[in-house]
């Protein structure tokens, strides 16, 4: 109890963003033990720490970099924790606790619930228990729909027991847009598969489109048909879903267009079709993949790149500055220019702060990945398309790689690190970490022009 003081006055001093950084500083570290245990691994595989900590950021972060091969270095047991700890990173270290404290019959105070907002990325208190709740009924069904049918399906390609397996893990990975697999080649095998295929960009969908859509959309489904004409989804769903479709259909037709000549000349329509479909999905946070995508043109790596900076939706298991960011932004920037005083969405206007954390999140985010690509490209003797590969991978916590991640020095690995860290947790709540709780002064000084551009 001696020493159990200090750190309990030291705990109740952190603010609600402090308190779940560390929180999730924990889960790496105890993710790392798990995949630390001989049990984990595969007869006569000797892996170092460097790799099993980067395996382990990885994986809380459900991005899906990786120096190991995880089919020829985990074994059965190894796979399970990997699995688990891919769940946790995908819901959130505060839902996974908040399901456990109310099994145990505990009542969620307002400090449980501040947090379960601030990990969930809400803005109200009211509701947060029912959210989770919410959460897990739902992604508890996609979860056992998907293993179901994958499992089953797998059964003409594998024995009983590693269909189900690769079912389970499959199901897990992809909506948790984790980017692991257990085959060895990602989904390369089933590339001529469209219905595995569909799956899993399904899958993907669910788990980047954001929980709160996908909570809303089954209160739509399940209310009465009478009811239905007078539901009214929220500007966040309608912003969400409409800014994420709009780049899946973009990124397909610019993925085809810009190697129509190269990678795609010569494949049928639907080959061309579902290559481009599924790598559009996938790299906004998924992670999976039906191709090399080494094979592809660096004008695609470099727009592949900038799909993965801007990632999936708030409040869902991707990463990157996150759609809603991006739509933002570049609506302020067009309502700018045409002399607009107020952004006004679905005839709705958006708050002024909501606009100011946007533009703080995009330049922030820039600033990341700009000084990560200079610092490795300096460590690394690979190209700088290659090496902003890896890092919006990395920030975006896709885990599609050009192929390079296992050739990377010790420091790199930990540039990439914190940034899938940073892109798991969100730049908001790493920088609120910072953030000064001091009043400032009730007074104003002048305000002066300053030239701009």
């Amino acid at each position: 109890m001696f020493f159990a003081h200090p750190l309990l006055r030291w705990v109740n001093k952190l603010s609600a963003v402090q308190l779940i950084l560390v929180f999730y500083l924990l889960a790496v570290v105890m993710s790392t033990c798990l995949l630390a245990l001989p049990i984990a691994y595969q007869d006569g595989v000797d892996i170092s720490f460097i790799d099993i900590l980067f395996t382990a950021v990885s994986a809380i972060s459900v991005t899906g970099l990786s120096t190991i091969t995880v089919a020829d270095t985990l074994s059965t047991t190894g796979i399970i924790f990997l699995a688990i700890v891919l769940q946790l990173g995908a819901v959130g270290v505060m839902a996974i606790g908040t399901s456990i404290w109310l099994l145990l019959g505990k009542k969620i105070g307002l400090r449980e619930r501040r947090l379960i907002m601030t990990d969930q990325n809400q803005t109200r208190f009211a509701g947060m228990v029912n959210l989770i709740k919410q959460l897990f009924l739902v992604l508890g069904v996609i979860e056992l729909t998907g293993f179901l049918v994958l499992g089953t399906y797998y059964l003409q390609y594998f024995p009983t027991g590693e269909a189900y397996l690769n079912g389970f893990f499959g199901t897990v990975s992809a909506i948790s847009n984790g980017g692991f697999d257990i085959t060895g080649s990602s989904l390369i095998p089933f590339k001529d598969d469209y219905f595995v295929q569909f799956i899993n960009i399904l899958l993907i969908i669910f788990g980047a489109i954001g929980f709160p859509v996908l909570i809303e959309l089954k209160e739509y489904l399940f209310s009465k048909i009478s009811d239905r004409k007078t539901f009214r989804f929220t500007l966040f769903t309608k912003l969400t879903t409409t800014t994420f479709f709009v780049l899946v259909v973009l990124g397909t037709l610019f993925i085809y267009l810009f190697d129509s000549v190269q990678f795609f000349e010569g494949k049928t329509w639907h080959e061309t079709f579902f290559y481009a479909l599924f790598q559009s999905v996938t790299t906004r946070s998924g992670g999976l993949s039906t191709m090399d995508v080494s094979l592809l043109t660096e004008q695609n790596h470099l727009f592949m790149s900038v799909l993965m900076f801007i990632g999936a939706s708030p409040s869902s298991a991707g990463g990157g500055i996150r759609t809603t960011t991006f739509a933002l932004v570049v609506i302020f920037i067009i309502t700018y220019v045409r002399g607009g005083e107020s952004i006004r969405l679905f005839r709705r206007e958006v708050y002024q702060e909501d606009l100011l954390k946007a533009v703080t999140v995009m330049l922030v985010a820039i600033v990341f990945v700009f000084m990560s690509v200079i610092t490795i490209s300096v460590i690394e003797p690979f190209s700088v398309i290659q090496i902003l590969f890896e890092v919006t991978s990395a920030f975006g916590t896709v885990g599609l790689s050009l192929g390079i991640t296992s050739e990377l020095t010790t420091a790199s690995k930990l540039i990439l690190m914190v940034l899938m860290f940073i892109g798991r947790i969100g730049i908001i709540t790493f920088l609120f970490t910072f953030k000064n709780n001091t009043k400032q002064g009730n007074f104003h000084y002048p305000k002066e022009k300053i030239i701009i551009g």
